[in-house]
């Protein structure tokens, strides 16, 4: 039978499930000069690895990677008894966050990230080693026969190893070249030291490293290798099996390769490492975690020979997670979404209060039309419709009772969106971004309101290995692009230079494209103004008018030395207009005004904190993202 004490930690624990979603209240504070804070839209962090082991004291504890805004930023240690937690801050400041991790047999947890390799040691509760590496972040890592510790990192395959007998590091640098970012997922060594790692994801490629000498050796020829990853696992039998390219299996041994039809081995060695999902849930007693729930705090064990069990209530301190994008919705409020974890967030001006939701993928793009508020979402490039008059159903693809709604999608031409167009026509919605790793160039997404239709163009259809960063409006059924040279991630760079398009609606064909500005790799904004020009910039530094009639810049404005960069984001809402159609400029430092006849920018402030996600005009008030927290700014009466 339970203890009272262990009833009362359940039903705090039912409690904290039962507010998920509710309001709560932000207490607004003023800034001066204009400006408000209004809270943390997400005030939760993500894991980026949860294992489950033991103390110094043989006592069952959880230890987890947090990330938020900042990166990752400690290791949180709960007892899985008591749900008492410690958070151990990382021995440097973060500029990333795990991407793997491994428990080694001697029982430490390691990772490395921010050109930091560590150690962490849960019978001292403290890290016991970090040493600065080659740039930058462990993609695989693995344990060898001897224990000691491998890391191959993101983008130019550095390799690390670490003996935590003799506490030696070596860094053996960059080991393999190409000229895209490579992502290393899979790592393993043979029982005679020879490390092998898969590469990918432009051309897939198997590595054999020999740690004696510090030689990488490419083992797939080129004319083999295709678009992906390849993959490695350590097998019982002391060999290395790997896939990739159009060969298929290779039984990998003392650096050799040779072509297999399938491994024929005795099974995967147990090592206990992973990728950002790592999740070993068992404990050396049997007991498992069942679920380590970081946004309600609450840590849930299960001890299959009892079949008892617990909910651990626990608490860490987090910065919250980092913002996307935000826009005013049809209700009054403003929302948008966050990264890490993927949330909705709405935050109402009137009664300072906010709520937040689980949602269907990472908000990149928000916008509003008419009644109604759409996101653009990342990884499966989708658009969805968000209803705020009615109650929220969690999305599902193919529920017509979704709300949000799912739409359509765009994946793999496009995944992580950059720009979401609500056309003035009320009913076309435009998808623009970059598409699935290791490819090159996006496309565009067409949704109708009204048919429920989609349109799908791929860059073959645009402008070749180039991808749209930016859209705007134009008469006559037009529609002015700006693209971005940028590959989706880990892809190979093929565009020499960024250009402006023109494109009929009803054709979806270009008729016009230049690259306007030469040497330029991406047009971050653009914005309809006044008389039909546009407004735009490239590469987050250089203003322009374009005059789409002419197709023909008729200003443009180094705005890098008086006012510094633009605010920059996947989706990065620039430029905000007011409900008269005057127009802000949204940059890192402050907020500035542009005079529709002159184009003359004028600074009305700056931010006491750097602007990042924009920004949209509600009520007086223009709203913009720092980090993980939702400011807004007044704008002066008479502007």
């Amino acid at each position: 039978m339970e203890s009272d004490s262990s009833q009362l930690v359940v039903l705090l624990a039912a409690s904290l499930l039962a507010c998920a979603a509710k309001l709560t209240f932000a207490a607004s504070e003023e800034m001066g000069n204009g400006f408000r804070h209004h809270g943390v839209a997400t005030p939760v962090s993500s894991p980026r690895g949860i294992v489950a082991t033991v103390d110094g004291a043989g006592r069952n504890v959880v230890l987890v990677w947090l990330f938020d805004h900042r990166g990752g930023y400690a290791l949180l240690m709960i007892d899985a008894e008591t749900g008492k937690a410690d958070q151990i801050a990382m021995p440097f400041r973060p500029s990333s966050a795990p991407f793997a991790s491994v428990l080694s047999s001697g029982n430490k947890f390691y990772t490395h990230f921010t050109s930091r390799f560590v150690e962490f040691d849960p019978a001292q509760r403290a890290f016991t080693f970090c040493e600065k590496t080659a740039p930058q972040m462990a993609m695989g890592m693995t344990e060898d026969d001897n224990g000691v510790i491998w890391a191959v990192t993101y983008p130019n395959s550095g390799v690390v190893s670490f003996n935590p007998a003799t506490r030696e590091m070596k860094d053996y640098g960059h080991v393999y070249k190409q000229n895209w970012a490579q992502y290393q997922r899979t790592v393993a060594a043979d029982d005679t030291g020879w490390i092998y790692f898969g590469v990918g994801n432009t051309a897939c490629q198997l590595i054999a490293f020999d740690p004696r000498t510090g030689k990488a050796t490419p083992i797939i020829p080129e004319e083999k290798r295709k678009q992906g990853s390849a993959e490695v696992y350590r097998d019982k039998n002391g060999k290395v099996y790997g896939r990739g390219g159009k060969d298929g299996w290779h039984e990998l041994y003392e650096g050799r390769a040779t072509n297999i039809e399938k491994p024929a081995g005795l099974g995967k060695k147990p090592i206990i490492s992973g990728l950002q999902g790592l999740f070993h849930r068992r404990f050396p007693d049997g007991k498992k975690i069942k679920d380590c729930d970081l946004i309600h705090r609450v840590l849930t064990v299960e001890d299959p020979a009892t079949k008892e069990v617990r909910k651990l209530s626990f608490d860490y301190e987090s910065e919250g997670a980092h913002i996307m994008g935000l826009a005013a919705a049809p209700d009054g409020t403003i929302c948008g979404g966050t990264a890490f974890p993927m949330r909705f967030f709405s935050y109402n001006p009137k009664t300072d209060s906010w709520t937040n939701r689980a949602c269907h993928g990472q908000w990149n793009t928000v916008a509003r039309q008419g009644d109604r508020f759409f996101a653009g979402c990342y990884t499966d490039g989708c658009i969805l419709e968000w209803n705020p008059s009615r109650d929220w159903v969690a999305t599902k693809k193919g529920n017509a009772d979704s709300n949000p709604l799912y739409l359509a999608a765009a994946k793999p031409t496009i995944i992580r969106p950059h720009d979401l167009l609500a056309h003035p026509d009320g009913k076309t919605l435009i998808l623009a971004g970059t598409p699935a790793y290791g490819c090159t160039g996006g496309g565009l997404l067409f949704w109708d309101r009204q048919t429920r239709k989609s349109t799908l163009l791929t860059h073959e259809d645009i402008l070749l290995y180039h991808s749209t960063q930016s859209l705007a409006a134009l008469p006559g059924g037009k529609l002015l692009g700006g693209t971005t040279t940028a590959p989706g991630t880990g892809g190979e760079r093929k565009a020499k230079q960024a250009e402006l398009y023109i494109m009929d609606m009803a054709t979806k064909r270009v008729e016009w494209h230049a690259p306007v500005f030469p040497g330029t790799s991406t047009y971050n904004d653009l914005c309809t103004g006044a008389g039909g020009l546009v407004y735009g910039f490239a590469d987050c530094k250089r203003f322009f008018v374009f005059d789409p009639r002419t197709r023909k810049v008729v200003h443009e404005a180094d705005t890098k030395t008086p006012f510094g960069s633009t605010n920059n984001q996947q989706g990065p809402r620039v430029f905000v207009q007011d409900p008269r159609g005057a127009t802000y400029i949204l940059f890192y430092k402050g907020i500035a005004r542009l005079d529709p006849k002159t184009f003359e920018i004028t600074l009305l402030a700056n931010s006491p904190v750097p602007i990042g996600p924009g920004g949209d005009y509600l009520d007086g008030r223009i709203y913009f993202g720092s980090g993980s927290h939702v400011y807004s700014y007044e704008v002066p009466k008479g502007r």
